[in-house]
Parts: C-alpha cells; sequence; structure tokens
C-alpha cells in the first residue's frame, strides 16, 4: 500500500473505493452502552459516558504507530448506532458533537428486534478490507463476541484490537492473535473513574452488587 489520506473529510464512505491506507475504529454505540450500564448499575450519565475527543486522540497515535512502507494510515472512526422512534432530537446534539470531532456516524432506525447495526458493522469492515486499503482494526463493543469470526480471519493479516471492557470480554483478553484495551485505560476516555465493582476485583470488606433492573420488571 502507498500514499497516505491524513483528512477524514477526503475518506470515501459511500460511492467511490477508498484507495489510501486506513486505520479503521467502528464503535458499537448499542452495545457499549449496555455494557456500561451493566458496570454501573443503570443508564450512564454525562459523567461516566466517553469522550470521544480522547478516543480520536489515541486513535491518531496508533495509526501513526502503524507506519508500512513509509505510509502512515489515515485513522477513520465510525459510530454505529441505532434511533428508535421518535428520539431523534435527544440524540441530534450527540450525533453532531462526534462529527464535529471527526467521527462518522452510520444511524439506523430501530424498527424491530432485528434491526441492530452489527451486519453494517462487519459490512464497512469487510469494504475496507475487499478495497485492500485496512491497515489496522478497532471494534469497540461491550464484548466484541459478535465480531470474532471476523477479528480472527483479519488478525491474520494485521493488528487487530478489541476495545471494551474486561468484565464482558474474557475472551479477548485471553486471545492468542487479538489486542485488547479497556476503555477506561484510554487516558481521559472518562471524566470520572468508573465505579467498576465485580467479581474479579471485590474489595476486602465486601461489595453490595446492584440488580440490573427491578424485581417487580418479572410481572411487567
Amino acid at each position: 500500500m502507498s500514499g497516505t489520506n491524513p483528512h477524514n473529510e477526503s475518506l470515501s464512505y459511500s460511492g467511490q473505493p477508498e484507495q489510501s491506507p486506513v486505520y479503521l475504529l467502528v464503535w458499537d454505540a448499542p452495545n457499549i452502552d449496555m455494557g456500561l450500564g451493566s458496570l454501573l448499575g443503570g443508564r450512564p450519565d454525562a459523567v461516566h459516558r466517553p469522550r470521544f475527543d480522547a478516543v480520536g486522540r489515541w486513535l491518531i497515535d496508533v495509526a501513526r504507530d502503524a507506519v508500512q512502507d513509509g505510509a502512515v494510515p489515515a485513522p477513520e472512526a465510525t459510530v454505529f448506532t441505532n434511533v428508535a422512534p421518535g428520539s431523534a432530537e435527544q440524540i441530534r446534539g450527540w450525533v453532531d458533537a462526534l462529527r464535529n470531532v471527526g467521527f462518522a456516524v452510520f444511524a439506523k432506525p430501530k424498527l424491530t428486534e432485528d434491526s441492530d447495526v452489527d451486519p453494517d458493522m462487519l459490512d464497512h469492515i469487510r469494504r475496507r478490507r475487499d478495497e485492500g486499503v485496512l491497515d489496522g482494526l478497532v471494534v469497540a463493543s461491550a464484548d466484541g463476541q459478535n465480531f470474532r469470526e471476523l477479528l480472527e480471519e483479519l488478525a491474520e493479516e494485521i493488528p487487530v484490537t478489541v476495545l471494551g471492557f474486561h468484565e464482558h470480554a474474557h475472551w479477548a483478553v485471553e486471545h492468542e492473535t487479538l489486542d485488547f484495551l479497556d476503555l477506561e485505560d484510554i487516558p481521559g476516555v472518562f471524566r470520572a473513574p468508573l465505579p467498576r465493582v465485580n467479581l474479579d476485583s471485590l474489595p476486602d470488606d465486601g461489595a453490595w452488587l446492584q440488580p440490573y433492573r427491578p424485581l417487580s420488571a418479572l410481572v411487567r
């Protein structure tokens, strides 16, 4: 591969194939939110939502370290998200903020239980691979299990990282060919430490593990 593509605005997300090398990050927003919610015992608030500017700076550094044949791959980042009916106005500011940081956003209506964005993430990864421009890949997902087969295949040729939470991604933490990075290990990604209490890191005097939902939900 040759050439560089340092400006994300020149990346091709539809239409013409990309021709310059990229270091790709795909972010599974529904799954990351679910993982955060399980760690927090409730819906993430502003303090415990990831800062995408910090993620972007980290990806830039990773891409700079991935020089091949004198070419630095362009960092490319896309957040994949569902939009539930009636929620467009609630997330519009978040989507605009992502785009201002330099992230692309793939938004898909959440019409049925099967309207997940996982297939779209896989399609985009395969597109970059088939274009011959994929120099590295980061998949941000709480556990990454839905991407395992493709990631293991790609890891035979390029560096592949699962970015998630070690509580949910034991398979990736212990994997021989994939790298794993806990999201909280990215500098500045959270405004405050996550209140992570789990069976692997219990304090000596014990800890309360909050229910994920109220018991009354059983009869709804």
